[in-house]
């Protein structure tokens, strides 16, 4: 079954000085206060597209992995995913780096390294951002 997820964001003013306010719709969790400031300097308690993504990839990708995992009759019992996204204005987002550390039992670390691997190019977030170079670093915890 397919679902859409909606967000909306509203704008006001000029680039460099204007503001605007994302809200995330389809949950109803929050709205949450953008800026090119806090897009292309500091956060200044604002987020970013850049922050977005690397939420939405960071989540994703765990999803995609703690499913490999469970399929191969390793499951998880604990992953912890970053996502760096490298944003450079005048050019755009050049970068996402991906960093797991897993606890699996039953798992060796080069096993873990590949199912890792396998998820970064098998998750969706990933497909959708396949014009980005995406690098991964994945260790088992301990």
């Amino acid at each position: 079954m397919a679902t859409t997820r909606h967000a909306h964001t509203v704008w006001e003013g000029d680039l460099a000085e204007g503001t605007g306010t994302v809200t995330l719709d389809s949950s109803g969790i929050g709205s949450y206060p953008v800026s090119w400031p806090a897009r292309s300097e500091e956060p200044n308690g604002m987020t970013s597209p850049e922050e977005l993504i690397a939420a939405a990839h960071s989540s994703c990708f765990s999803m995609a992995l703690s499913g490999a995992l469970t399929k191969a009759g390793t499951p998880p019992t604990r992953l912890t995913t970053k996502a760096d996204v490298t944003f450079q204005p005048g050019k755009g987002i050049t970068g996402v780096h991906l960093t797991v550390e897993g606890e699996v039992p039953g798992m060796d670390e080069a096993a873990f390294t590949k199912a890792a691997e396998d998820a970064k190019a098998g998750c969706p977030v990933s497909q959708a951002l396949a014009g980005t170079t995406i690098t991964l670093s994945a260790a088992l915890a301990g």
